[in-house]
């Protein structure tokens, strides 16, 4: 039987690096759409939208996170995402993530036409809120729980 081919993977925010690891692929959201890089892909660089980064490792496991904002930097031999927040589903605060999001929303609700800036501050906060909580949907379907 032949080996599947991998590839290495690092994922790293101003704070940690949450990953580095051998994957059979990563599903990435960026500013042009999502991305599914395989051993082998087009060396690129893109930018990183909120979303849920699904990691295929080489032993079949699946990892989810939640990203916002970086780049995402594929190479011959490795992929490597630059995100400025990045969190694995399963450390992140369900409780914490829904009061931040009512939060956010309630938040919007009051702020004032003119106040611009605030409102793409608040919107990128809901954006980043209910990126997480996807990501703890679907860390849960993969897991069965």
């Amino acid at each position: 039987m032949a080996s599947k081919k991998t590839i290495n993977f690092e994922i790293v925010t101003p704070e940690r690096t949450l990953l580095k690891t051998r994957i059979l692929q990563v599903c990435v959201p960026t500013q042009e759409g999502d991305i599914t890089v395989l051993p082998e892909h087009t060396p690129l660089v893109a930018n990183l939208k909120t979303g849920v980064l699904e990691i295929t490792k080489e032993d079949g496991n699946l990892e989810i996170m939640s990203v916002a904002g970086g780049f995402l930097e594929v190479l011959l031999d490795k992929v490597v995402v630059l995100a400025d927040n990045a969190e694995r589903a399963q450390e992140i605060d369900e409780k914490e993530t829904e009061k931040a999001r009512r939060r956010a929303e309630d938040a919007l609700k009051n702020l004032r036409d003119e106040d611009k800036e605030m409102f793409a501050e608040i919107s990128s906060q809901l954006e980043r809120e209910l990126a997480k909580t996807r990501s703890i949907k679907r860390w849960r379907n993969v897991k069965g729980r």
